[in-house]
C-alpha cells in the first residue's frame, strides 16, 4: 500500500492503518530502535509505542514522508528507553558493585545496630567516668573497666590496631 493510501487510513481513524503500516514499516522501525537500545524486547516495545503514537498524531499532522515520520518518533521513543535504562540515578549498573565495597568497609561482624548500642554504652560509661574518677586516678569505662587513665588509653590504642 502506498504510503498516501496509508495516511488516508490514519485520517479515516480507520484501525487497518495500523496492521498496514507495521507491515510496510516494522522491519525499518525494528532496526531503528534495535540500533538505539541493543536489546529486542525493547525495541519491541518502541515499535509498538511508535503505532501508537502515530495514531494520535495523524489526524494533526500530516505527514510529508511516512517513511521519516515514523522513524523520527521510534529514534526519540528509542533513546528515551535507552537513557531511562542507562540514567545516573539508577546507578548505570554500578549499584550492586557500590553496595559490596560499602559492605566490605562496614561490616565487623556486628550487626548495624549492636555497634550502635554498644558506642552508645561506651558514649554514656565515659561521661560518667568523669564523675566518677577515684581519688587515686582510676576511671571506669564500659571497655576498659577500672584502670588509671594511661592504662586505659593504652589499651583503647591496642584494640584499634588490633582491628
Amino acid at each position: 500500500m502506498e504510503d498516501g493510501a496509508i495516511v488516508e487510513l490514519y485520517w479515516q481513524r480507520s484501525e487497518e492503518a495500523i496492521p498496514e503500516t507495521e507491515r510496510k514499516y516494522g522491519a525499518y522501525c525494528q532496526r531503528i530502535a534495535y540500533n538505539v537500545c541493543g536489546d529486542h524486547e525493547d525495541a519491541e516495545e518502541c515499535v509498538n509505542d511508535t503505532w501508537l503514537r502515530a495514531w494520535n498524531r495523524m489526524p494533526n499532522e500530516r505527514p510529508g514522508l511516512l517513511s521519516a515520520f515514523l522513524g523520527a518518533i521510534t529514534r526519540n521513543l528509542a533513546l528515551d528507553r535507552w537513557r531511562a535504562r542507562h540514567s545516573l540515578k539508577r546507578g548505570g549498573g554500578e549499584v550492586p558493585l557500590a553496595l559490596d565495597e560499602l559492605a566490605e568497609t562496614l561490616d565487623s561482624g556486628l550487626d548495624t545496630q549492636k555497634e550502635l548500642e554498644i558506642k552508645e554504652l561506651n558514649r554514656g560509661f565515659d561521661v560518667c567516668s568523669i564523675s566518677w574518677t577515684k581519688p587515686s586516678g582510676t576511671c571506669f569505662s564500659a571497655d576498659t573497666g577500672m584502670l588509671p587513665p594511661s592504662q586505659k588509653l593504652r589499651r583503647k590504642a591496642d584494640s584499634r590496631k588490633a582491628r
